[in-house]
């Protein structure tokens, strides 16, 4: 039996729309890759700011420019940032995106470029995020029970040691999550490649299983219209095969052993998109590492489990990531990287239940403050998902 139970608590930041964070980031939000210069500037002058430059904004349309706002405004709405400046090159649709993070309650302003220049936005984005990090530092954690945790989850570089140790110890550590009332979340549309079935029949009701399926075929639907049905050279990808997984279904096998033995999938999300109440959710995702990372940052969710074998050095700029390894030798070439080595499972020095407890010890100091390995070594990878080419 875990630790954990209902009566557990940590420390967080209670946001002003009754959100619980568990950093007390002051992020300086670029609109567009114009901006980033401009952003990174203001967060070079003041302290305690974090700049997230990425590389676009422009000339997007349809779904994929609602996916851009959705990910920019899901990122400046999550509960570890306190305040928000956002820049961009054009008033519009920078204050477009003030306004959806406005809607938290957060302090949040925004500068357009044009008609000003760099100088005078800077100057003037500045003497904002002076007061912004004064107020964010003027905040303390609160007590808050264990339900109010939102937890994410996606693996990367992956081999055979993944399916057999560091996923299924973040699938125990879920199947406790899961039963406490927490909200989490998985997805890697194309990795449960082979799995699909598995997971349709996880779900706790038919118009779940409905919502999942559609999320699968459309991904489906899209390697047809690229004619890589076989997604060759992409699913497993090299460093998967030369950790010996030989196929896109062994792969996922091991991919689906993240949600556990027992818990139900809850609910279907797409792209950036926020849950509607606690449960396993599933996300449809790219499997990029930073692409889905920030997604779940943007959805809301304020802690991440990252299952590794052949190593990965992945951190997020809004969410801290904790990396999880059972690949004795990953652990011993890159241990700066590692947060849980739970290798003994595979030497049967442990069993399931110690490491699935190993995890949630460290996601406990992780979300009452305790700096990830990524965080300590400044990784703050933040990456967006493209859906079309630019118009």
């Amino acid at each position: 039996m875990s630790f954990l139970n209902k009566d557990s608590t940590f420390w967080g930041y209670r946001r002003e729309n009754g959100r619980v964070g568990v950093r007390n980031h002051v992020v300086i939000l670029p609109l567009d890759d114009l901006s980033n210069a401009a952003a990174e500037a203001v967060a070079h002058a003041i302290k305690g700011t974090m700049a997230i430059p990425h590389p676009y904004g422009r000339l997007q349309f349809g779904a994929d420019l609602d996916l851009h706002f959705a990910t920019l405004i899901g990122a400046g709405s999550n509960p570890n940032v306190a305040a928000v400046i956002v820049i961009g090159i054009e008033d519009a649709w920078t204050q477009k995106v003030v306004e959806g993070i406005a809607k938290t309650g957060k302090p949040v302003v925004g500068f357009g470029i044009e008609g000003h220049g760099d100088h005078e936005t800077i100057m003037k984005a500045s003497q904002v995020a002076k007061k912004y990090v004064q107020h964010a530092t003027a905040l303390h954690r609160v007590e808050c029970p264990i339900s109010e945790l939102w937890v994410s989850t996606k693996c990367g570089e992956s081999d055979t040691t993944s399916g057999c140790g560091s996923n299924p110890t973040c699938g125990n550590a879920f199947d406790t999550l899961h039963g406490l009332g927490t909200t989490l979340v998985f997805g890697e549309t194309s990795e449960i490649t082979g799995g699909e079935k598995i997971v349709a029949a996880r779900c706790a009701t038919d118009k779940v299983r409905d919502e999942f399926m559609a999320m699968f075929n459309r991904y489906q639907a899209m390697i047809e219209r690229n004619k890589t049905t076989d997604l060759s050279d992409s699913q497993p990808t090299k460093g998967n095969i030369a950790g010996g997984l030989t196929t896109i279904e062994e792969k996922a096998l091991g991919n689906i052993q993240k949600i556990g033995k027992k818990c139900t999938v809850d609910g279907v999300l797409d792209k950036a998109e926020m849950p509607t109440h606690p449960g396993l959710w599933f996300m449809d995702s790219s499997s990029a590492a930073a692409e889905m990372v920030t997604l779940c940052a943007a959805a809301g969710f304020v802690v991440h489990f990252f299952p590794t074998g052949q190593g990965n050095v992945i951190g997020n700029a809004i969410v801290p990531v904790i990396k999880v390894c059972a690949n004795p030798r990953t652990v011993r070439t890159m241990s700066e990287h590692i947060d849980v080595d739970c290798s003994g499972l595979l030497q049967r020095e442990r069993t399931m239940d110690e490491t699935g407890d190993q995890l949630l010890e460290v996601m406990m100091a992780t979300v009452n403050g305790r700096f990830t390995a990524a965080e300590a070594l400044g990784h703050r990878e933040f990456v967006m998902t493209r859906l079309f080419e630019s118009a």
